[in-house]
């Protein structure tokens, strides 16, 4: 078997996606510890840029790289529910800040949903994009069904997910700072709503408890989200 031959039969192997995926992650996590935990060099945006320039400067097609890359969707869920552990731990704070914390939550999925929509046909995207980005706002297993349910493109959702969560992960902090906001839950909780689970993560890296009440806000937004997004979109005339 010949260099060809060989690169040919790896890249259709079904894990292919898999460890192409963990391997840049890897290389990405470790560029960002180099750089001192630096927003711009968050290590899903570098991950992610490694793997596209990756699958374009080897010619591999997206439906060869999810082949495998799709055993990481399944992991959304579990490592979604894991984020009870710390909610648990903070479960009387967050008994007592219910009725801030629901009005926030109720506001932000309105607002997440209605900008996004909003804009789309304020520049004339096609129908199906703006159902694509309507749910950007909310977790990847959230957004995947609310646009395969309303008629968007999952994969269009994904995308704008991603470029929600890694910019709301890299100006949190920088904005927190400029605004003089120092406060932990108040920072998690934005971020989560804002931002899912790419936003979760830098929030667990600025402290626990800012990481547990970005879960907390991540999840209670993708219901509430899933609740209002039909009815929104009806309003709004998509």
């Amino acid at each position: 078997m010949n260099l060809y031959e060989g690169w040919q039969y790896l890249k259709s192997a079904p894990l292919f996606g898999l460890l192409l995926t963990l391997l840049a992650y890897r290389i990405a996590l470790a560029v960002n510890r180099r750089a001192g935990g630096k927003p711009l060099l968050h290590s899903v945006f570098v991950g992610v840029l490694l793997v596209v320039v990756f699958l374009l400067a080897a010619g591999v097609d997206y439906r060869t790289y999810m082949q495998g890359a799709s055993v990481v969707y399944w992991l959304l869920g579990p490592a979604t529910v894991a984020m009870a552990v710390p909610l648990y731990l903070n479960l009387a704070r967050l008994k007592r800040a219910f009725a801030p914390l629901t009005a926030t939550l109720l506001v932000g999925a309105v607002v997440g949903v209605v900008s996004a929509a909003g804009l789309g046909q304020l520049f004339g995207l096609p129908r199906e994009l703006v159902l694509s980005l309507a749910p950007r706002s909310v977790t990847t297993p959230f957004a995947i069904g609310l646009a395969e349910q309303s008629g968007g493109v999952p994969e269009f959702a994904t995308a704008f997910v991603l470029i929600s969560g890694v910019f709301g992960a890299i100006v949190v902090k920088p904005l927190f700072d400029r605004l003089g906001l120092a406060h932990d839950w108040l920072l998690g909780f934005s971020t989560g709503l804002a931002a899912h689970g790419v936003g979760t993560a830098r929030a667990f890296q600025l402290s626990e408890r800012a990481g547990a009440i970005a879960g907390l806000a991540m999840g209670l937004n993708g219901v509430a989200t899933a609740a209002l997004l039909p009815v929104l979109l009806h309003w709004m005339g998509v």
